[in-house]
């Protein structure tokens, strides 16, 4: 099974450099986009509605911001569009797709970013302290589960190119990867909460999801970020096959994050 994560920065732009067609020839079995920009009602265009594909979107209030979205050959038992605050729910940040007889749940999530205002940063650390007791309840809840997203935060040094000059940028703030910790990193003679699904296969350095689109040189250079991926359940470490950040093309500031998964049933 074949599953991505990608932030379009807007998903009619993306279809515009070829995101669609890209889809089809890999055959992906889940898409999982974050910031789509867009209402369904605004995607009658066939290139949105692939054949073959199911569809499902969680859409801002604010036309043109945010929103996130699933597309999935397998038609999913359930979907599940908010985390049960307005955060969450009004900004179109969460969508979840469930198939039960493999008792498994898939999730799309664009968690705010804070480098905007301050005030933005003070709700990015609420939206956090709040979702991290939903992570809880999902992980002990006996489901797998994959969440793919822009988290919008660096998890460890190795995760950023200039790790000591953005010590007081949002998403490389300390308390925001030290959240990041907690959730990957258990205390001791904890259980494992949630897995990197990237980094259960690659620990090499310079491998970012995000560059700067105010600076050609960023992208031009590997001046990046790695803030997009699949958080995964311990339970589906080993069935974890291949993973890829995909820079061939580029179809927006991010890159798909694509992880390929060994699950009989899909």
């Amino acid at each position: 099974m074949k599953i991505i994560s990608a932030n379009t920065n807007g998903i009619r732009a993306a279809a515009g450099k070829g995101f669609f067609d890209w889809i089809l020839k890999e055959d992906l079995d889940v898409i999982c986009i974050q910031e789509t920009k867009a209402h369904e009602w605004q995607l009658s265009d066939p290139v949105f509605n692939p054949e073959n594909y199911f569809r499902y979107f969680s859409e801002a209030q604010k036309k043109g911001y945010s929103g996130v979205a699933i597309y999935t050959k397998r038609k999913p038992d359930r979907v599940i569009k908010t985390l049960g605050f307005d955060l969450a729910d009004l900004e179109g940040r969460y969508i979840q797709a469930d198939f039960d007889d493999l008792n498994l749940s898939i999730c799309s999530l664009y968690l705010p970013s804070g480098s905007s205002s301050e005030l933005r940063q003070v709700e990015k650390i609420k939206f956090m302290g709040i979702y991290e007791k939903i992570l809880q309840a999902q992980r002990n809840s006996g489901r797998s589960f994959i969440i793919c997203g822009d988290w919008n935060i660096v998890h460890k040094e190795i995760d950023i190119k200039n790790f000591k000059s953005n010590q007081k940028s949002s998403g490389c703030l300390p308390e925001e990867r030290a959240w990041l910790d907690k959730l990957l990193n258990p205390e001791k003679d904890k259980k494992e909460q949630w897995l990197d699904g990237f980094r259960v296969l690659n620990q090499e350095k310079d491998q970012y999801t995000w560059w700067s689109s105010r600076r050609k040189i960023c992208w031009d250079n590997n001046i990046g970020w790695r803030i997009d991926y699949q958080m995964i359940t311990p339970d589906l470490k080993n069935k974890i096959k291949k993973v890829e950040i995909y820079k061939a093309q580029r179809f927006s500031d991010h890159a798909p994050v694509l992880i390929e998964y060994e699950l009989e049933g899909f």
